[in-house]
């Protein structure tokens, strides 16, 4: 399914604020955040004190170097101890909102606005449960204004980011000049599971916690340097649903990950179709596209993403760049790739790119920018 911004509709009264408001949504403003502790892999597997040659191996050819993570805490002798569910769901409370706070925080700053502009909030996260969700807390924690509309995405993966995202800028093109916020936060230290399997190895290697935000407006002179937010699209691989998966595990008493192996390939011969289906019928070619900001999956993944559409290792520089130092953040990872190509400076004035998240369904979703 794809969706154009321009479908939606603009009330009668703001028909004629052409100076003040644009027709598409604005990205006005990044900010991220992460754990404040980062660790190698190799500090991981000694941790952890892992013997295995099989998990070493995994860890240590992930083509990660460093992730940031909360660590259960140690008993006497210095050995990890195992977490309850509960106590694995307190940590995903009080870590998002921390994370989450300072991500809200500093894409506020960067979009020169404050909390009280804010008029929506969505939230979204795959690592816990609550509610009422984090949304309410944050109204709550930051003050945010007792009207702003809010939104939950719970339990949708990876690819939630660009769901939550479309939500978000429909409704500010609905509600022209008003400022919406989006917030990915993922906890991925409360969704681990050690017991020595391959299964929980291939997790356990791979994610990081971290936070994104972006705030999203119509009006001009607030998003005067960002990009326009055209269209989106979505896939949903339905003979793949299971491939990836978070579910209730009864041997250990708490949710576990799991990750099929084939999931690089299941993306790399669909992910073709979802980008022919976002430039359906807007004039543009692939070869017009200046910026990727694509999730960063895992090296595999990337790498089939890489090879089934024609890019460089430079076009994904970004992703890999995000894989190396913070591992896989869930739904907020192709925003810290963005904040990278921000923090670059070498995007022009009519440059389109594209963002591409992966996650369960198995789903592909996709948008079209331009600056």
């Amino acid at each position: 399914m794809d969706t154009s911004l321009d479908s939606l509709c603009v009330p009668d009264e703001c028909q004629n604020q052409a100076p003040l408001f644009n027709s598409r949504p604005i990205i006005c403003g990044i900010g991220t955040a992460t754990s404040p502790f980062s660790y190698s892999q190799g500090e991981l597997l000694e941790f952890f004190r892992v013997k295995d040659r099989r998990v070493r191996s995994l860890f240590l050819n992930s083509a990660i170097e460093r992730r940031y993570l909360t660590l259960p805490p140690v008993d006497g002798d210095g050995c990890p101890l195992l977490e309850t569910q509960g106590e694995l769901l307190n940590k995903h409370r009080n870590c998002s909102l921390e994370l989450g706070a300072r991500a809200i925080r500093t894409c506020l700053e960067n979009a020169r606005v404050s909390v009280a502009d804010i008029s929506y909030l969505c939230c979204t996260t795959t690592t816990g449960f609550l509610t009422p969700g984090l949304t309410a807390f944050f109204c709550r924690d930051l003050k945010l204004r007792e009207d702003c509309v809010r939104l939950d995405v719970v339990g949708m993966g990876c690819n939630a980011g660009l769901n939550a995202l479309s939500a978000t800028a429909a409704w500010a093109h609905a509600n022209p000049g008003k400022l919406a916020v989006m917030l990915c936060v993922e906890t991925c230290s409360a969704a681990y599971v050690f017991d020595g399997t391959m299964r929980t190895a291939v997790v356990n290697s791979l994610f990081g916690d971290g936070a994104a935000a972006v705030a999203v407006t119509t009006k001009r002179e607030m998003g005067s340097t960002g990009p326009e937010i055209q269209k989106f699209s979505s896939l949903i691989i339905t003979e793949a649903i299971e491939a990836m998966r978070f579910d209730w595990d009864d041997s250990h008493g708490k949710f576990s990950f799991f990750l099929d192996p084939d999931i690089p390939y299941v993306i790399g011969a669909n992910v073709e179709k979802t980008i022919t289906t976002l430039l359906r019928g807007t004039g543009i070619r692939q070869s017009e596209i200046a910026h990727w900001v694509v999730h960063s999956g895992g090296k595999k993944v990337i790498d089939a993403l890489r090879v089934n559409l024609g890019l460089s290792a430079y076009d994904l520089r970004h992703t890999t760049g995000v894989l190396r130092d913070y591992g896989n953040l869930s739904s907020g990872s192709f925003l810290f790739s963005y904040q990278r190509l921000i923090d670059e400076d070498k995007v022009t004035s009519g440059d389109y790119g594209i963002m591409i998240s992966m996650g369960p369904g198995s789903t592909i979703e996709s948008a079209l920018i331009k600056w």
